[in-house]
């Protein structure tokens, strides 16, 4: 048997396996739900190209490599195409990665149509990306995890392509490239290694192989502040005018992507390849089955799809990888994921994967571990296997708390202590503890950048602390951080109802309107992309009653909620989170995702469950503009998938899951445990979107949510609708 019989008969056995551990799941293929142009368009920044499900490489077309509109580089109304790079991310708001750009193009008397395309021509779906260029190229992508694999077919037998080590997807910088070295093997083999600086410092080794040799190959000069080369490639192509392009990828090596490009694809099958990419992106999307209408599958299968894009694993295939520390090292079970975007995904999308995914959250825990070990602290925001530090808390720790709480074992539980308390007492990038814990808040006059913000996310994450330190039996430290936990009333006025920015002499930041949003675009100011309104709710995810004793009750915390939802936008302003509104609330951003869920611990429920409604029917469409806001690795993808269920954890580390309003008539979640969850909705229409009772399995939910042990349990969720 040839080696590559021999690796996709171990991959069809891995792929058997994998699927008998989930509970018994329906035939069919729901790939054809996907549309991977939603959310391409507008603000949502995702990108249509293919890729594996936590896969290494993401090939896809870039119509700019700079601007924040184009951060995944594409966006579905523009034609110019600058060519197809081998890295991005999907649907965050900071441009990265953009690797090995090649443009393949044709003889024509007018050169301008080597950059454009029948808009009519591009298609996709989850593993598969193609269009045909107005020179008459036509193009087509797929991968596996590590290597991506183009298909050209030129017009004649003549063939040419640009391979642009230089090309970057760009933010705030015009030197991308610190150094390169690429090696040009012989006239099918180009392979190399770049050093990149742009949201992080990093560095990438490749290996290029076409199935055919290039007759001539043509360095073009060096532009200002280039360090990396560019070519142009001649082919004399055979009668099927066809050319194929494989390049895999490695953190560690040229040797390891070699590696990377022997183990998954030895090959030059294209559509055995894209085959088995369907096949498995049809294996995770099979463990949710829904009853709806086209229109909802469509959005519904999308944000699964999105979910599963990222984290990546960057490990090769022997289970090396490049740590934080830039040293090599070996990962367990050859899993170590970056492009994670903590401060977003700690929110619903890693608890949505501990629910349909478990078998990934070992590794993804393992990761943050294993940079804490090389970094000193845990991550914050990883590209690459490298920190750039964006936004605020560390929100690995309600990540590692989340996964004790649920069960996980695959981690030493007194390491992950360990490395919350350091990361928690050790002043690092964003983390001035010394400054926190003398104020019991970050004063303004000493921290002009987000206090109130950093101050409120910290506290949360000291309540995790404080958690997981209780549970190991650390009482000492659990003490210590639940009084951390509690220093949001500190910032607390009681005159204006908010959480206010105060210096070291205990003096309000005047003067304060709590409509006016800050970011770190227009500091000074005290909220990160976001207003006081909105970061009002931020100790609600631990401290419920807290919040409603500081406001004097249920009855005032319905009021605050009340009053929340119906006070108009002040000149909303997508940079600074003001996106997607109803009142002050503003779903296009991550902080306020679990506010509408606070209604169920209010005088009326059966609100939160209209306005749910609302959300869902005003802010997601099957369109390319379909998604009002960045996806941010599937967060947004992620609420929308728990909230059809009819469940969000308001408290992501925790394990309930707060009851709101299921969007579909049945649902039937596969686990891995062989069991199932089927949430139906009883007398479920468009008019009917109130939920008068919950039954599980009979019995009525009194409690305002179920838990993740009911939820993996599996058995029978019933929501009873009515009209009012």
């Amino acid at each position: 048997m040839c080696w590559r019989g021999i690796i996709l008969s171990v991959l069809t056995c891995i792929a058997f396996f994998s699927c008998r551990l989930f509970a018994q799941k329906p035939g069919g293929d729901y790939t054809r739900f996907v549309n991977t142009f939603i959310g391409t368009d507008g603000t949502g920044h995702t990108f249509p190209g293919p890729s594996m499900p936590f896969g290494m490489v993401q090939p896809g077309p870039d119509n700019r490599g700079d601007g924040w509109k184009y951060t995944s580089g594409y966006q579905f109304h523009d034609t110019i195409i600058l060519g197809f790079s081998q890295t991005r991310f999907s649907g965050t708001g900071i441009s990265e990665m953009g690797d090995i750009l090649l443009l393949p193009y044709a003889e024509t008397n007018d050169e301008t149509l080597r950059n454009r395309y029948f808009k009519n021509t591009e298609k996709a779906s989850p593993g598969y990306y193609t269009l045909t260029k107005k020179d008459q190229v036509k193009v087509e992508l797929t991968c596996s995890e590590r290597v991506a694999f183009h298909r050209y077919t030129y017009p004649s037998q003549q063939a040419w392509i640009l391979a642009d080590f230089q090309h970057g997807l760009c933010f705030l910088t015009d030197s991308l490239v610190l150094e390169s070295n690429i090696k040009i093997e012989d006239n099918q083999t180009i392979s190399g290694y770049c050093r990149t600086k742009n949201w992080v410092e990093r560095k990438y080794f490749f290996v290029i192989k076409f199935d055919k040799p290039f007759t001539k190959s043509e360095q073009l000069a060096k532009g200002p502040k280039e360090n990396a080369p560019k070519y142009i490639l001649s082919f004399n192509l055979d009668k099927s005018k066809i050319l194929q392009v494989k390049i895999a990828l490695s953190t560690v090596a040229v040797e390891g992507a070699k590696r990377n490009m022997k183990t998954e694809i030895p090959g030059w099958d294209f559509e055995q390849v894209k085959h088995h990419a369907q096949k498995v992106w049809n294996d995770y999307l099979s463990r949710i089955e829904i009853e709806a209408d086209p229109k909802q599958k469509e959005i519904f299968y999308t944000s699964l799809y999105h979910l599963f894009l990222q984290p990546s694993n960057i490990a090769d295939t022997d289970g090396k990888y490049r740590g934080a520390d830039d040293k090599i090292a070996l990962a367990p079970n050859s899993e170590y994921y970056s492009t994670l975007s903590i401060w977003d995904v700690y929110r619903a999308a890693f608890p949505l994967l501990e629910i349909i995914a478990p078998e990934k959250i070992n590794g993804i825990v393992n990761s943050l571990l294993l940079h804490y070990e090389a970094a000193g602290f845990l991550p914050i925001w990883t590209a690459w296997g490298q920190d750039n530090y964006c936004m605020i808390g560390n929100h690995a720790i309600p990540m590692i708390l989340s996964a004790y709480n649920k069960g996980v074992t695959g981690f030493d539980k007194n390491e992950a202590l360990k490395a919350m308390v350091e990361t928690s007492t050790k002043s690092h990038i964003n983390s001035d503890w010394e400054l926190y814990n003398k104020y019991g808040y970050y004063p303004f006059d000493k921290l002009d950048n987000e206090a109130v913000s950093r101050t409120l996310e910290s506290g949360y994450d000291d309540w995790c602390v404080a958690e997981m330190a209780s549970k190991l039996g650390d009482k000492p430290t659990a003490e210590t951080f639940y009084k951390r936990a509690a220093y949001y009333k500190n910032l607390f006025d009681p005159g204006t109802k908010m959480f206010r920015g105060k210096d070291t002499k205990g003096t309000w930041r005047t003067p304060f309107d709590p409509l006016a949003a800050t970011s770190p675009m227009n500091n000074p100011g005290d909220y990160t992309e976001a207003n006081a309104w909105q970061y009002f709710w931020t100790p609600a995810q631990y401290d419920i009653n807290g919040m409603k004793k500081l406001l004097g009750g249920d009855e005032a915390f319905t009021k605050q909620l009340n009053d929340f939802f119906t006070i108009g936008a002040l000149n909303p302003n997508k940079f600074l989170g003001q996106e997607a509104m109803i009142g002050q609330y503003a779903h296009g951003n991550e902080p306020g995702h679990h506010i509408v869920y606070l209604y169920a611990y209010s005088n009326s429920p059966k609100t939160g469950q209209r306005y749910i409604h609302q959300i869902i029917s005003e802010f997601q469409n099957n369109t390319p503009n379909g998604m009002i806001g960045n996806d941010d690795c599937g967060q947004m993808s992620a609420w929308y998938v728990l909230s059809c269920f009819g469940f969000y954890p308001v408290n992501p580390a925790g394990n309930e899951f707060v009851l709101g309003a299921p969007q579909f008539k049945k649902v039937k979640v596969h686990m891995n445990n062989a069991k199932t969850l089927i949430i139906e909705s009883l007398n479920y229409s468009s008019q009917n979107i109130y939920c008068e009772k919950v039954l599980l399995n009979g019995q009525q939910i009194v409690k305002p949510f179920i838990t993740f042990e009911e939820i993996r349990n599996g058995g029978n969720l019933g929501f009873e609708m009515t009209l009012k």
